[in-house]
């Protein structure tokens, strides 16, 4: 490799990583000031105490960021769940059945994918209303898991990997379609199922539309929503707010850091089997 070109490499890498860090060093610095030296100082400007954590103590009491992290734990357990199940499920269907409009629908997976969904809200939340799940937990919980295409394709590709022969020979040993899915299927997708996992706890964490609109009640927050909620008891605390940012990311940041292979792994495999 030249030498040009391995400057401009790195140079490259070096201003990624650079306005990927600025935003996140600028907010770090701004939750460890004070009110009055945020807005006396500058915003690289240090903070006078770096081990100050008042800021952070106030947005876990008043800003109830305790309660939206109960709240998201319960929705996203139930909504990884059931996207294993339904997405598993369904690629089992669609991959080892033949039936009639088989292509057909998934022409119709694939052109789901292409609606944005916000010219579908006006049904979805006349169907979210009249099922009395409005207002409730639930409400977010199904509609995460009946909305992720991305997953079942992510699930076929594995399944085109896992040879046939084997549901066959389960067959012959008197095994039902229930039972060789349980058995043999489930246990063969671990990698596409920690792929999902990942990539659907991830975007349920960070939802923020979903439960904003499906769940207004206050005790009903999730980690997004009492992050948006800060701007009205602390309007002006933007150092409090700034806290309440790093509390949000600190999960995600490291849950990406420890599990990242998974997911590149899990990607390269599916596209390869």
């Amino acid at each position: 490799m030249s030498y040009v070109a391995k400057t401009t490499k790195y140079a490259t890498l070096v201003l990624a990583c650079l306005v990927t860090l600025l935003p996140i060093s600028v907010i770090v610095m701004a939750s460890l000031k004070t009110n009055q030296e945020f807005y006396n100082t500058g915003p690289f400007d240090a903070p006078g105490n770096w081990l100050n954590l008042e800021n952070y103590v106030t947005a876990f009491t008043r800003g109830k960021m305790v309660q939206g992290f109960a709240n998201t734990a319960f929705i996203l357990l139930f909504s990884v769940v059931g996207t294993i199940l339904i997405g598993t499920m369904a690629a089992y269907a669609i991959d080892r059945f033949e039936f009639r409009l088989k292509k057909t629908v998934i022409a119709l997976f694939l052109l789901a994918t292409l609606v944005p969904g916000v010219t579908t809200q006006v049904a979805t939340f006349q169907i979210v209303n009249n099922l009395g799940l409005y207002n409730t937990r639930w409400a977010a919980i199904a509609l995460f898991m009946g909305t992720d295409i991305v997953s079942i394709y992510i699930f076929v590709q594995f399944l085109r990997g896992i040879p046939k022969e084997l549901d066959e020979a389960a067959t012959l040993d008197g095994a039902n379609h229930l039972t060789i899915y349980r058995t043999i299927i489930l246990p063969l997708l671990k990698p596409a199922i920690a792929t999902v996992v990942i990539i659907k706890g991830i975007a349920v964490y960070n939802e923020f539309y979903t439960p904003f609109l499906y769940m207004p009640g206050r005790d009903l927050g999730v980690i997004s929503t009492s992050l948006f909620r800060f701007k009205g008891p602390f309007g002006g605390q933007w150092e409090v707010i700034a806290a309440g940012v790093i509390i949000v990311l600190i999960p995600t940041l490291l849950a990406f850091l420890a599990l990242q292979k998974y997911i590149y792994n899990g990607f390269t495999s599916g596209a390869t089997k």
